[in-house]
């Protein structure tokens, strides 16, 4: 059990403040490199987190309920956001890997 720099996993404020009000309580990432791992910790403000679980999946294996935990409403309006916050850098191969970290309130 690690405690890991909030940065390391979470990529910007606006997601380091929806983690922080329960607005997104899981985040994918590519497979190249693992950010944390299960137990590791993190806070924000004052508030401990602990990575509850980290999973190999493909962007294929996601669900809404997935994208609700990434605070999108579907899947549909993740791979959006993924798309426009990615720009010309993100492609949406169902067939790509990633890592899904899920983290909940210490």
């Amino acid at each position: 059990m690690t405690k890991i720099d909030p940065d390391t996993l979470l990529p910007n404020e606006q997601v380091k403040n929806a983690v922080h009000s329960g607005d997104i309580t899981q985040l994918s990432r590519g497979a190249t490199d693992q950010y944390a791992s299960k137990g590791d910790r993190f806070s924000i403000a004052e508030d401990m987190f602990i990575i509850a679980s980290v999973d190999e999946q493909t962007l294929g294996d996601l669900t809404d309920a997935d994208a609700q935990r990434e605070g999108s409403e579907s899947l549909t309006a993740y791979r959006e956001r993924m798309q426009r916050v990615h720009g010309g850098s993100f492609e949406w191969d169902p067939t790509s890997e990633i890592l899904t970290y899920r983290f909940e309130p210490a």
